[in-house]
């Protein structure tokens, strides 16, 4: 027979296993649902790293729930935060807000609030009065900015660690949730305090060399929950901080039919051996201006007319340029971009970090339906990278989350040079399913393109070598180049009698 709990410890142990959340809907995402009730928290950054946002995020989400919230500050005042939160479109009315920061101006007899300066007072009265206060509001949620003034006030790190300790016991007996915050201020990591908390997240700000600041966050320990580890991007907009857990592939499955996908060629679709396969991608590599992102262009418009939603992420080149080139090649590119079936987004690598061009990709997939997923090019994915091992990495689990998704990706990549030997500035045919070369060759004093699948690992191919065309008409392939050799190296040899015809001239 199972023993029944009184009421008030069936209470507390309920609240106690529940989950509360953060206030981000990526940091509850990391945390697969939230923080554990009734346990105390740190989160830790330098100045600029959005500490007080988020926190405001935590109380102003139990204000919205109904719960008493209260926010003590020992270094910022009223005033200050409420023009953050202005700044954000947020109200903290509903607020309790204890200040122990010095006053900006003479103090007003009528004013309610008590103001304190820490530097004027023990380090036991300041938390005796944070203690009063807390005991009074009987708050659900606590935020505690910040704890360097409570290290200064303690002066020995023997003393800040036992008041520490002390802010722990108090509130391990009451039903409240509390974060504190720390800007690192100290000389030195302070592992003591990773200790006594529950848990603790880290807030990043790097400078890059060019660019807007990036900024990431990471959660080093939260005991008894199970977290997504490694570094997670966020910003800082109007509304608080986006947070973009990072992605990982295993973690999304979808079961998809693994259908071909025309790319509206039938000369294209039969070099490729019927066409590119769902849940596959392909890489489109060649030198500037031979027409891969125009082959790319073609995919997207096929899938246009069969109804389906494409978006194509430009790095490059902006809409216009490529609205341009879709009217020479007779591409209906506006129609569908009208419709919304395609959708174009210019993304500047300075600006935009991985994991949020990461969050994008996947809201289009889950949200809008995208079936065929364009990113021209790899060159400008890689400038928004600070290190090409990060590139590998995220690219992986990128395509693989896009496969498991049943979305047919293509990549475009531009090779340094124009004829002759090409240098590659990122390897990763080896995680292409598919990877098609486009080339210049000169010809009795023309220059001509030549396109070959060097590589399919879902089914058969040609392995010839077509001459390919760009013209008002769109893209036209010719007979294999069965006279010709040497094609890739630009300087091709012909061994026939009559050089083959160009046809019409090409347009783009």
């Amino acid at each position: 027979m199972t023993k029944e709990l009184p009421g008030s410890q069936q209470s507390g142990e309920a609240k106690m296993s529940a989950r509360v959340s953060t206030g981000s809907e990526g940091l509850d995402d990391i945390l697969g649902g939230g923080l554990d009730a009734n346990r105390l928290y740190l989160y830790e950054g330098r100045p600029g790293t959005g500490k007080t946002t988020i926190a405001l995020q935590f109380l102003l989400k139990g204000q919205s729930l109904g719960e008493r919230v209260l926010y003590i500050t020992l270094s910022e005042t009223k005033r200050e935060l409420e023009v953050v939160a202005q700044r954000h479109g947020w109200s903290l009315d509903g607020v309790d807000m204890f200040e122990l920061v010095p006053p900006e101006t003479t103090l007003d007899p009528e004013r309610e609030l008590t103001v304190f300066h820490p530097a004027e007072v023990e380090l036991s009265e300041t938390t005796g009065l944070m203690f009063r206060e807390v005991e009074r509001i009987n708050p659900a949620r606590i935020v505690i900015d910040s704890l360097s003034e409570l290290r200064l006030l303690a002066q020995s790190p023997l003393r800040y660690r036992r008041q520490v300790l002390a802010l722990k016991h108090f509130f391990a007996k009451r039903n409240c949730t509390v974060i504190l915050l720390d800007d690192l201020s100290s000389s030195q990591d302070d592992l003591q305090l990773h200790s006594v908390a529950h848990g603790v997240v880290i807030l990043e700000q790097l400078a890059i060399e060019y660019g807007s600041e990036r900024r990431r966050l990471r959660v080093i320990k939260m005991r008894g929950i199970s977290f997504r580890g490694g570094f997670h991007d966020f910003t800082i907009s109007q509304g608080g901080l986006r947070i973009f857990p990072r992605l990982v592939a295993s973690e999304h499955h979808c079961s998809f039919e693994g259908e071909f996908t025309s790319s509206g060629n039938a000369e294209l679709d039969q070099l490729l051996g019927g066409g590119l396969e769902r849940g596959t991608n392909a890489l489109l590599i060649g030198a500037a201006g031979v027409g891969k992102s125009s082959v790319a262009l073609s995919y997207a418009i096929a899938a246009a007319e069969r109804g389906e939603h494409a978006v194509f992420f430009a790095f490059d080149e902006g809409r216009g340029t490529v609205e341009a080139r879709a009217r020479t090649l007779g591409l209906p590119l506006q129609r569908h971009l009208d419709s919304g079936l395609i959708r174009f987004q210019q993304v500047d690598p300075a600006e935009l970090s991985p994991g949020e061009f990461g969050a994008i990709v996947r809201r289009s997939v889950e949200h809008d339906n995208a079936r065929i997923i364009i990113i021209d090019s790899l060159n400008g994915y890689l400038n928004a990278m600070p290190d090409e091992r990060f590139l590998i990495l995220q690219m992986h689990e990128l395509l693989s989350y896009l496969a498991q998704q049943g979305v047919l990706t293509i990549l475009v990549l531009a090779q340094h040079g124009l004829v002759g030997p090409m240098d590659t500035p990122l390897d990763i045919s080896y995680l292409s399913d598919a990877v098609l070369m486009l080339r210049y060759f000169e010809v009795a004093g023309t220059v001509r393109r030549a396109l070959s699948v060097v590589k399919k690992r879902s089914g058969h191919h040609e392995h010839t070598i077509r001459e390919f065309r760009l013209s008002s008409a769109g893209l036209s392939l010719g007979p294999p180049l069965t006279e010709f050799s040497g094609i890739f190296t630009g300087n091709p040899h012909y061994a026939g009698s009559v050089l083959p015809e160009r046809g019409t001239p090409d347009e783009h």
